[in-house]
């Protein structure tokens, strides 16, 4: 009899029980769908706070001007440009330009730099770097040719340099490429001025023979 009790006991606690285990179950699937009432926040100050568009009114700054200058002395994390010769061209304390690239030369550089070239340089330089370009086609002044003594001579800086810069009527590139980029087309433009202006000492051996030299 006592056992017969419990049994029930336990059945009129259960039941409760299993009815709030099902409504919590059923309302949780509808949580995440779509909603027109507005979120609860029980910290609803991130809301609604004050802030300034840029080039604003400030009624807080003596000036007026709610855009502020850095520190005096600081930089922006990750704006440090320590490697002199990485970010300008040229040597630490002499300020020439460098000879050669500090950007290492490899298969998969050389197709980014190919690539960077053509979609920059190309138009106005050509794709073979010989000033033969759809620019000039359309009456733009001709660039020299990269083919040239003269530039064939600049050091790799000294190109860097004037990507970055730009000179006469080129404009500055600085801020459509960023500075590996520019390294990786010099050094593309390297093999470009190599290719136009090759010898046989740079054929491989076993196929020297195979070259016609025209004098």
């Amino acid at each position: 009899m006592a056992s017969r009790m419990d049994c029930r006991s336990v059945s009129r606690i259960m039941k409760p029980l299993f009815v709030v285990l099902v409504v919590i179950l059923l309302t949780g699937c509808l949580r995440g769908r779509p909603s027109s009432k507005p979120p609860v926040h029980l910290n609803p100050n991130m809301d609604s706070q004050q802030k300034y568009k840029p080039q604003s009114l400030s009624k807080f700054f003596t000036d007026g001007s709610t855009m502020r200058h850095p520190v005096e002395g600081t930089i922006a994390r990750g704006s440090l440009n320590a490697d002199e010769v990485y970010y300008t061209g040229k040597t630490d304390k002499s300020e020439e330009f460098v000879k050669k690239s500090p950007v290492k030369i490899t298969a998969k550089g050389m197709e980014r730099g190919r690539e960077r070239f053509n979609i920059y340089c190309a138009v106005c330089h050509g794709g073979a770097g010989d000033a033969k370009s759809i620019m000039v086609e359309k009456g733009y002044i001709p660039p020299p040719s990269f083919h040239s003594d003269l530039i064939r001579n600049y050091p790799d800086g000294h190109i860097f340099n004037v990507i970055t810069n730009g000179v006469r009527n080129m404009p500055s590139y600085k801020f459509q490429i960023p500075v590996k980029d520019r390294w990786l087309i010099v050094n593309y433009l390297r093999a470009l001025q190599r290719s136009q202006n090759a010898d046989l000492e740079d054929v491989p051996q076993n196929k020297r023979d195979r070259v016609i030299v025209v004098k």
